[in-house]
């Protein structure tokens, strides 16, 4: 599946990045007794104007979630498309994401501001989001090399 068009890499960067985030967000979870986060759901259900709805927030907050971070994967290839090193595109990635869903919350008046919040729950969000960028900027990557790109790197190691 190599040699993909940055979009399309993009895209199947962010599937595997949420499928990747969405584990590492069970596990810490299942770990530290955390309740699974409804946020996805607040945000959809916001958006429709049924932010008091807690059956809606139940209903869209799996999809709103997959629909979020696969769409970043699109932000990914675009940042990708760039100048910057893939080190540095993951981390400008890594930021964006973060920094836009901070403002999202916020604006929707899900959560407040970032430094406000409890430090575990800051590093936890972070966390996540940090697995999140990993996995999509490496998935990004890998996509789009070309296998003589592969074979030149096994070469001059």
């Amino acid at each position: 599946m190599r040699d993909l068009r940055p979009l399309q890499a993009g895209l199947v960067a962010g599937v595997i990045g949420t499928a990747m985030m969405t584990l590492s967000e069970v596990v810490e979870a299942k770990v530290t007794g955390r309740d699974p986060s409804t946020v996805p759901g607040q945000v959809g259900a916001s958006l429709i104007g049924r932010a008091d709805d807690d059956a809606t927030i139940g209903r869209l907050n799996t999809p709103v979630h997959w629909a979020h971070g696969i769409s970043m994967g699109v932000v990914r290839a675009a940042i990708g498309s760039t100048s910057l090193s893939p080190t540095s595109a993951t981390l400008a990635h890594f930021a964006s994401v973060w920094a836009g869903d901070a403002l999202l919350y916020r604006s929707l008046e899900i959560a407040p501001w970032p430094t406000e919040w409890p430090p575990r729950e800051l590093a936890t969000d972070l966390f996540h989001k940090g697995v999140y960028a990993a996995v999509t900027g490496a998935t990004f990557e890998y996509l789009v090399s070309s296998p003589s790109d592969a074979a030149r790197d096994r070469s001059a190691a």
